[in-house]
C-alpha cells in the first residue's frame, strides 16, 4: 500500500469553503439502525465495528448523556423523517432539511455533534433507498457509512473516489483510507484540528503505521 502524503491528507478534511477541520469520536461508539429487517441489523452493526476497531476506538452499550449517539435511518421517502417521533428535538428544521433533500434528489446526509472540545459526540444518518441505493448491498452500503461516520471528513472527500475498493469479488475499505483511520485515532494527535499542520502530524503517523 502506497500512504497518502501530506497534500492528499490534507484534501480529506479541506472543505469546501478552504476550511481545514477534523474532528474524531471523543467517547465510545453506541449506534442504532432504524427502518431495517432484523435480519439485516447483525450486518449493518458489523460494520460499524469492524471499522471502529480499525480506529482503536471502542464501543458501548448505551451513552451516559445520550442513550444512543450514532442514528441510523433507512427511508423510502424523505418526507418519512419528520413522522418520526421526537426525531425533530434532536434535529432541528427537520422538515426544511427534508425538503431541501428531496428538492436535490439526495438519497443520503449526515449531521454531527460535537463535544465542547470539538470531539464528535453523536452522528445522524439518513438514507433515502432510492434504486441506486437498494442495489447496493447491505453489508457494502454499512461499510461506506461506517467509514463517513467514524471521522469529520471534508464534504468532497468521496465525491469523486469511494473510500471503498473492490479486490476480486470482494468489496473492502481501500487500505490508503483505513491507514487515515487508524492515524488519526492515536491519542498523540487532537480530536479536532482546525489547522492544515495537522494534515502534516497525521501524514507522519500513516508512514509509521502503514
Amino acid at each position: 500500500m502506497e500512504a497518502l502524503g501530506p497534500e492528499a491528507v490534507q484534501a480529506l478534511f479541506t472543505r469546501g469553503d478552504g476550511q481545514y477541520l477534523f474532528a474524531r469520536w471523543g467517547r465510545p461508539i453506541v449506534p442504532v439502525v432504524f427502518g431495517v429487517e432484523a435480519e439485516t441489523l447483525p450486518v449493518i452493526k458489523g460494520a460499524f465495528e469492524a471499522v471502529v476497531t480499525l480506529a482503536g476506538h471502542k464501543m458501548a452499550e448505551t451513552d451516559p448523556e445520550l442513550g444512543a449517539n450514532l442514528m441510523v435511518f433507512f427511508v423510502r421517502d424523505w418526507a418519512e423523517l419528520p413522522e418520526v417521533p421526537d426525531l425533530d428535538r434532536l434535529v432541528p428544521e427537520l422538515r426544511p432539511l427534508c425538503d431541501r433533500l428531496a428538492a436535490a434528489d439526495a438519497n443520503q446526509y449526515r449531521i454531527f455533534r460535537f463535544d465542547p472540545d470539538g470531539a464528535i459526540k453523536a452522528a445522524f444518518v439518513f438514507l433515502r433507498m432510492d434504486a441506486h441505493l437498494s442495489a447496493v448491498p447491505a453489508e457494502v452500503l454499512a461499510l461506506a457509512q461506517a467509514v463517513q461516520t467514524m471521522l469529520l471528513w471534508s464534504d468532497r472527500a468521496f465525491t469523486d473516489t469511494s473510500p471503498l475498493g473492490r479486490v476480486g469479488d470482494q468489496v473492502i475499505l481501500r487500505p490508503e483510507i483505513g491507514a487515515v483511520i487508524r492515524a488519526a485515532y492515536d491519542p498523540v494527535l487532537p480530536v479536532m484540528a482546525r489547522d492544515a499542520s495537522h494534515a502534516l502530524r497525521l501524514a507522519a503517523r500513516i508512514g509509521r503505521t502503514s
